[in-house]
């Protein structure tokens, strides 16, 4: 099923939400001249002051700059949904609220920790960060005419410090000591001298604007509250109609002031974006026959192989295209949460561990197209193997007694193999059991095992009724597996605001989770996943990992301060984390399986880190009337 979490897929740096970025591009960057006084002023920004894109460009170069403009993209989303605020702590948003807010700068899809203008046509700051300074566009406005201003900025970061998610508020509320307009057009960001200087200009710049005068012409309106009422934003969609639980329609702003920014050129060529909700997974994919929404992007192994065969494919009316996922596999995976007492002992995760069969689940569940994973950075060049040496040892033992002694002389953790042939791999069950034997977890009454106080080793593991029929399948037969080695285990399927309410409470012994990112640059967004300091409460650590040496290595990243050292300290980065083992990791798909109805059209090059289904595709008018002509689409 397609997923229409923000940003879920594309693992754009988008600080403010916790989400990591990639890796530097493969081309000639233009360097960011500092001026005379020290300070930088730039169309962009970047850590390392790399920008491929001049001040002059003229638009990104994965994009069609002539794709024509018109027509419908409909997606579906299932479950349910009860607001239209994205940022809320409580309720379901709706899918893709998000479209209607600008930024300052916006990262590019074809880079790394690159961001360009957008709301600002430049900024400007010290060689310390010690503060930056956005100028912004004067032509900006919201869509109900009035201008973006500074003031506008300063409100939004506020309302995200004050009523935001906790994660994002303590950790932003460190970062930053102050933010004033100084005109109407220009804002400042100062920030804290004793924090580190990742992360700070790219939250601060990527935070959504909203309009301060929407906000206060109505006490009740919070950004922490579900409502459905949509805040003003100067983005280029804007919410055209909603029927809970139904659908929800997007429609671009004709006057959308920033239409013919570099930036935007050969973007957001749809007139409108639909998306239908559907009760569960075969209902979506029933009405994706049926033409009731006509872009899908499969999630589900078993349908990529074996449903796609209905007349509108054989027919050519459907096209079913595998497009090149340059991204590291999100880190997906059996979560343990921390915080359980039973779960305090690593061995005892390691047993549990074992009764998990990916290889069998791959090939009778998931046809055998899931690839392995080890790794939080599979597949990347940054990716931890064998033991540590060279410039990633000597960073290891600069780190002091916070590295253990086990960590420096064992390879990087590897997920176990079992038998394909059949789900109980008796040889891992066997191993998983003396281990828990072992550790104080011996069988007891009712072939459960019991710890010393006759507390049973409960794993609880709840999932929404909504999940690929595949991925509820694997949960389930790891439940099985577990109960065959006397371990208390359930798996629990909730309706999805249910599931929604449990996650941010952290109600669960474990869970399925696709919460936590990849990373190949260094930023706040790694504290906020993988920290101490928030893992007691954000939504992005579902483990609650609070681990000295994770946290060690985390700060020993920002501090560096070129390429390869931070390369470095993210390798050992991605060893610690399997060292900690605090997620039973499984496969992934290394392609976007996509299936479309065929008057969508793409760019020849599109950009490494993103499928652009939302912006840079495009209809082709004349595929759309031959498939309205013969009756393909509703």
């Amino acid at each position: 099923m397609i997923s229409l979490m923000p940003a879920a897929r594309d693992l754009k740096i988008r600080p403010w939400a916790g989400i990591l970025g990639l890796c530097t591009a493969l081309v000639t960057p233009q360097i960011v001249q500092a001026l005379d006084d020290g300070v930088t002023s730039s169309h962009g920004y970047s850590y390392f002051g790399n920008l491929d894109y001049p001040a002059d460009y003229a638009h990104l170069n994965y994009v069609n700059p002539d794709a024509p403009k018109g027509g419908e993209l409909s997606l579906a989303a299932s479950g349910t949904f009860d607001s239209l605020n994205p940022y809320s702590r409580k309720g379901r948003a709706g899918a893709l609220t998000t479209l209607q807010y600008d930024r300052l700068f916006e990262s590019a899809d074809d880079s790394v920790g690159q961001y360009y203008g957008v709301l600002a046509e430049s900024l400007e700051y010290d060689e310390g960060r010690n503060y930056v300074i956005f100028h912004l566009r004067p032509e900006a406005t919201f869509w109900d005419g009035t201008p973006v201003t500074a003031e506008d900025v300063v409100y939004s970061h506020r309302l995200f410090i004050e009523q935001g998610l906790p994660s994002y508020a303590q950790a932003v509320g460190r970062m930053v000591t102050g933010a004033e307009a100084l005109d109407e057009h220009t804002v400042k960001f100062s920030f804290n001298p004793e924090v580190t200087r990742r992360s700070l200009i790219e939250t601060v710049g990527s935070t959504p604007v909203f309009s301060k005068a929407w906000f206060e012409a109505d006490e009740s309106r919070r950004l922490d509250e579900p409502r459905l009422e949509v805040a003003v934003g100067s983005g280029p969609y804007k919410l055209d109609s909603y029927d809970i639980n139904r659908r929800i329609v997007y429609k671009r702003r004709d006057d959308y002031w920033g239409k013919d920014l570099p930036f935007n050129v050969g973007r957001n060529n749809f007139d409108t974006i639909r998306v239908e909700y559907f009760a569960d997974q075969t209902a979506a994919f029933e009405g994706f026959k049926a033409g009731e929404y006509t872009l899908r992007i499969e999630s589900d192994p078993k349908l990529w192989a074996t449903g796609y065969d209905f007349p509108k494919l054989s027919e050519g009316e459907v096209v079913r295209d595998e497009i090149v996922d340059g991204s590291p596999p999100t880190p997906s995976g059996f979560v343990f949460n921390l915080g359980k007492p039973q779960f305090a002992d690593k061995d005892v995760r390691k047993a549990l561990a074992l009764a998990f069969n990916f290889e069998w689940a791959n090939e009778s569940l998931l046809f055998g197209l899931n690839a392995p994973r080890n790794s939080f950075i599979q597949g990347t060049p940054l990716e931890a193997k064998g033991l540590p040496e060279g410039d990633e040892m000597a960073f290891l033992q600069a780190l002091g007694d916070v590295v253990p002694g086990d960590f420096l002389t064992e390879p990087a953790v590897l997920a176990h193999e079992s038998n394909p042939a059949r789900l109980n791999d008796r040889r891992n069950l066997r191993k998983a059991a003396k281990i828990l034997d072992q550790a104080g977890w011996p069988v007891g009454d009712g072939n459960v095992r019991r710890n010393a106080e006759g507390q049973t080793l409960k794993v609880n593991i709840p999932y929404p009724s909504n999940l690929p029929t595949s991925t509820a399948t694997m949960i389930e037969t790891y439940v099985q597996n577990l109960q065959s080695i006397g371990v208390d285990a359930s798996a629990e399927k909730v309706d999805p605001a249910q599931y929604t309410l449990r996650s941010r409470e952290r109600d669960y012994d474990m869970v399925y989770s696709t919460r936590y990112g990849s990373f190949l640059s260094t930023g706040g967004g790694l504290s906020q996943m993988y920290g101490s300091e928030e893992a007691a409460f954000s939504l992005f650590n579902p483990a609650g990992l609070a681990s000295p040496l994770v946290d060690a290595i985390i700060e020993a990243s920002f501090e560096t301060d070129n390429q390869a050292d931070q390369d470095t300290a993210l390798t050992a980065l991605d060893r610690a984390l399997r060292y900690e083992f605090f997620v039973v990791p499984v496969g992934f798909i290394a392609d976007y399986w996509t299936a479309y109805y065929d008057m969508y059209e793409y760019p020849e090059n599109l950009p490494p880190y993103s499928l652009g289904h939302l912006d840079l595709w495009w209809i082709n008018p004349e595929k759309e009337a031959a498939l309205k002509a013969k009756g393909a689409l509703r």
